[in-house]
């Protein structure tokens, strides 16, 4: 109870200080093989707070770590301690000299720092695979590097200055004129200290050759003592030391780094070997024609591979036996030395024993796919696991020409121990491979295994003069280790640099410096089997970015790895902690979920979360509700304007007459089930039959089924219901707007420009009584979705001619919807299949072509959809924005609204949530207009942003109305 006070007093709001049994557990895992679970979690706002909390943990003599995200693989952020998570609130950056430097906070993901960069035509240097996840401050804790970068633009190397918060409290900017007098003056000891240790390193030859060698080449095995010999001061050291230290020796508050260009012109070939000997021993050869990458992958990457969604054609074509491969890029800064390049690349392997010619590509979407293929392999094959089993991945370096001889010598040793299915894949140009075992690790037989097995592998790296950790830091999978590495005198040197920084051995302790010859086979994480639908998840945080709840509530990670530690407590007999988590996982996990799918495209192994979370759903729905809503989808016509009508009748009285007695039905009747009313949303919608402006067209004439959402009868269009002047179109003459007055729904301007186009629609008869299913399936409410399924099919079967015309449908979700309907159907012998385009698409591929140009706005801000993103809708969306409008701005900080359906409306703090970083980068654009491609979506961010946001249709039928 002390500590506790301690924490809370150290921060500014101490709900920031969390306890609860879900909050500890979902937060205790990374995507390493080890899992502690901690005693609180600290989510601190600023530097200051840190440092407050870093004094309170040495007062309190309590361990203390800090979590960014690197995606630490040797378990070098889980603790028993206090974790402290700087992920949420550390994210500023800023842009330096043009984009020669930048500045930036620990919480920012390497891809979201690039895309900042990509403006400038820079990048940042580190580019580890996991570039997703991983935020800046994971790479500096574990110097990581990646496919390009190698040693020469790793944080090492680029990093200038940064802000760091010693375990003392101090605060110092490393990059101040007088930065070295600071820590002179507040830190006494640690300056004196460390300027010692340069000396008595630099009077070792012996010892500084092994430095110098050892760094060379990858290596985060230890503390980066080289930092001791590249530097004179001692305030430049320790910014130095900072990086790779794992969290054992400060925290860094920001960095400033130089960055690197962006070379433009790229080219990508994947070379396949016979066999993994000839794949490493082609690496010389290709070496020396200056290729940026060489990645290697052995047989069993590319059977893993096969099997993933979208896998390149050179992969899945392959009959694979003892195949191996190389991922070869080339990198120019123009056309004609790309060129160069690959011409000297392909004399090269002219000369070697491949498997197919070489064929390189500078398309986009080809190298995207081949990339895609290496980025998620670790997570691919970790998925592809024995069920019930642990994935524990290493990571090694030894030089180039000793890489083809380790490599054998690897695979002798996983056949002697027993490692079946082991893979070998990684950096290869520059030594460096991972390797992965798969075991459950919790027998006295399996741990013997293992250990064993990892003498045998140090033997090995060491004996070739390598380095046991490369990229993924020491963590506590080597930290027993680091001696035999380094030999005593250097041993000693890190032990005393620890002492000098955390004389309390109160930070990260147990990580990168440990003693105890069996640390590494203690507190094993299991994995129980939970779900089929999420059971492969390895942990690896890939998910967590897109996440619209990962602000509020859980991540699609944290909902998984909870559900197994209930499952854990339950096998280890713990009902209490099986109560306490279960208390909570219905609203943390459950409701709190838009069950959206981003998480399934970020997953390497193809997980949506969401499906979990809709038969969890599904489970937990009476016979009454099931009853309720599967009376709604035999009456659906009734209920869509029912809504309507409830909008209308409340946009007549005043908010204090709607919103309390609104408020006490979801008291009474509870938050899941009665919608919060917004004083933002719009009057109600209309009926879906056809427009006059098409009725005269007949209806079996008609080239494209269309099926306008349900949304637009529930909802009316943009602007409707905000006073008597209704609402009013963007932009002003000057900007190319013509036309003001009501926005007449995107059903009227969808058949409108499809009119104007030439093309001819047929909406199904009985159309408002149809839906797409979505509210049923996303509630997880099988017996209303099959009803409704059953009657939309029939519908469309019927309109469609038995699969002869497409159908078309205009909200995104409504799409996605309609294509899950459709892949339902078992057509008939004889009997084409349906056949779903969202209407964006439809129009850029059919409708704006035969448009007349019209005037544009100044700018629009687009708001991509979850579901346009899962259908590949965003390009056909972008180039109907830009036939709207001259500039079009896409948030940096776009994701999920969550409004999901209703979501928003029964939880609109999830939305809230989800949309805050985005709704400051709306307000920045200062946009003529606003549009997305989704009703439901376009409420949402009008709430969050109080911008009229319209779907993009309507504004393409007003800005080419004649």
């Amino acid at each position: 109870m002390k500590m506790l006070g301690a924490l809370r007093s150290a921060v500014a709001d101490p709900e920031r200080v969390k306890t609860r049994a879900i909050d500890v557990h979902a937060l205790a895992h990374d995507a390493s093989h080890f899992l502690l679970i901690p005693q609180a979690v600290v989510i601190p706002i600023d530097a200051v707070e840190v440092g407050r909390l870093l004094r309170a943990s040495a007062a309190e003599r309590v361990p203390l770590m800090l979590r960014s995200g690197g995606t630490s693989l040797s378990g070098q952020a889980v603790t028993d301690g206090v974790l402290v998570d700087v992920r949420k609130r550390f994210k500023k950056i800023e842009v330096l000299d043009d984009g020669a430097r930048v500045r930036v906070e620990p919480g920012v993901t390497v891809r979201m720092l690039n895309a900042r960069l990509a403006r400038y035509d820079r990048k940042f240097g580190p580019d580890p695979a996991s570039e997703t996840a991983c935020t800046v401050g994971g790479v500096v804790a574990n110097n990581s590097s990646g496919m390009h970068c190698g040693t020469v633009d790793n944080a090492y190397q680029t990093i200038e200055s940064m802000t760091v918060v010693l375990p003392s409290g101090t605060l110092l900017d490393t990059g101040a004129p007088d930065a070295d007098e600071q820590l002179r003056t507040m830190e006494p000891e640690l300056h004196g200290g460390l300027a010692g240790l340069s000396q008595r390193l630099r009077s070792n030859p012996e010892a500084a050759e092994t430095i110098r060698r050892q760094f060379t080449r990858k290596n985060t095995m230890g503390y980066g003592l080289n930092a001791l010999l590249d530097f004179d001061t001692p305030v430049d050291m320790l910014t130095h030391l900072m990086v790779g230290s794992e969290g054992t020796l400060g925290f860094v508050a920001e960095a400033v780094f130089r960055t690197v260009e962006k070379l433009p012109h790229t080219a990508t070939a994947l070379l396949v070997f016979d066999n993994l000997d000839a794949a490493t021993e082609a690496l010389p050869a290709l070496v020396e024609t200056g290729a940026a990458t060489l990645e290697l992958m052995d047989a069993t990457s590319l059977k893993v591979g096969q099997a993933l969604p979208a896998a390149p054609d050179v992969v899945r074509g392959l009959e694979v036996e003892d195949h191996a491969a190389l991922l070869v890029e080339y990198s120019a800064p123009d056309e004609v030395g790309l060129a160069k390049l690959q011409q000297d690349g392909l004399a090269a392997t002219a000369s070697l024993p491949l498997s197919a010619a070489a064929e390189f590509s500078t398309d986009p979407a080809a190298r995207a796919a081949l990339w895609k293929l290496r980025k998620g392999l670790y997570a691919a094959i970790s998925g592809a696991r024995p069920q019930g089993t642990t994935a524990l991945l290493e990571d090694i370096v030894v030089p180039v020409p000793a890489l083809a001889a380790t490599c054998k010598e690897l695979t002798r040793l996983f056949n002697k121990y027993g490692y079946r299915n082991s893979v070998i894949f990684g950096h290869a140009k520059d030594g460096n491979v991972h390797f992965m075992l798969t075991d459950r690790f919790v027998s006295r037989d399996e741990q013997d295994r293992y250990s064993a097995f990892t003498e045998d592998m140090v033997e090995l790296v060491l004996g070739e003069g390598g380095s046991l950790k490369a990229e993924h830091g020491t963590g506590r999978v080597m930290a027993p280790y680091v001696r035999r590495q380094y030999g005593d005198e250097l041993y000693d040197i890190m032990r005393q640099v620890k002492r000098l920084f955390d004389p309390d051995g109160m930070l990260n302790p147990g990580v990168i410096l440990d003693d105890d010859p069996q640390a590494h086979l203690r507190h094993i994480k299991t994995a129980p089997a939970v779900a089929e639908e999420v059971d492969r998840c390895v942990s690896c945080g890939y998910c967590e970015p897109v996440c619209p709840s990962k602000d509020i509530t859980l991540t699609p990670r944290q909902r998984i790895v909870t559900l197994r530690a209930i499952e854990q407590a339950r096998l280890d007999g713990d009902t209490a902690l099986v109560a306490e988590l279960q208390r909570d996982y219905d609203y943390e996990s459950v409701q709190t979920c838009a069950a959206d799918g981003m998480c399934q495209t970020a997953c390497p192994v193809d997980i949506n979360t969401g499906d979990l979370v809709k038969r969890l759903r599904s489970e937990a729905s009476g016979r009454l509700e099931n009853g309720l809503w599967n009376a709604a989808a035999k009456n659906w016509s009734t209920v869509t304007r029912g809504a309507a009508v409830a909008l209308n009748a409340v946009a007549r009285l005043p908010a204090g007459a709607v919103i309390p007695p609104n408020q006490l039905a979801r008291a009474v009747l509870g938050a899941d089930n009665v919608p919060l009313y917004s004083p933002e949303l719009p009057t109600g919608g209309t009926g879906r039959k056809r427009a006059e402006a098409t009725s005269t067209i007949a209806d079996a004439l008609g080239e494209a089924v269309y099926f306008p959402a349900c949304v637009g009868t529930m909802f009316g269009p943009a602007g409707s219901g905000r006073g008597a002047d209704g609402f009013r179109w963007p932009g002003s003459a000057a900007s190319g707007s013509r036309v003001s007055g009501s926005s007449p729904g995107v059903q009227y301007s969808f058949q409108q420009l499809c009119g104007r186009a030439g093309i001819t629609l047929h909406v199904p008869s009985g159309i408002d009584s149809l839906c797409c299913g979505t509210p049923w399936s996303s509630k997880g409410l099988a017996e209303g979705q099959a009803t409704m399924r059953g009657r939309t099919l029939a519908a469309l079967r019927k309109a469609t001619r038995d699969g002869a015309l497409p159908i078309v449908c205009d909200a995104s979700s409504c799409t996605e919807g309609l294509l899950a309907v459709v892949e339902s159907d078992r057509p008939a012998p004889g009997q084409r299949p349906l056949t779903v385009v969202d209407a964006v698409q439809f129009a850029a591929d059919h409708v704006l072509p035969k448009l007349p140009e019209g005037g544009k706005l100044e700018s629009l801000a687009l708001h991509p959809t979850c579901s346009s993103t899962r259908l590949g809708l965003d390009p056909a969306l972008d180039a109907v924005a830009s036939a709207v409008a001259e500039r079009v701005d896409v948030p940096e900080n776009w994701g999920c609204c969550a409004f999901a359906g209703d979501r928003g409306m029964l939880h609109p703090e999830l939305t809230a949530s989800a949309t805050a970083a985005q709704s400051a980068d709306v307000a920045a654009f200062n946009a003529a207009a606003h549009a997305s491609c989704n009703r439901t979506c376009e409420l949402g961010m009008t709430r969050a942003t109080g911008e009229d946001y319209h779907h993009v249709l309507e504004l393409l039928e007003q800005q080419t109305r004649l």
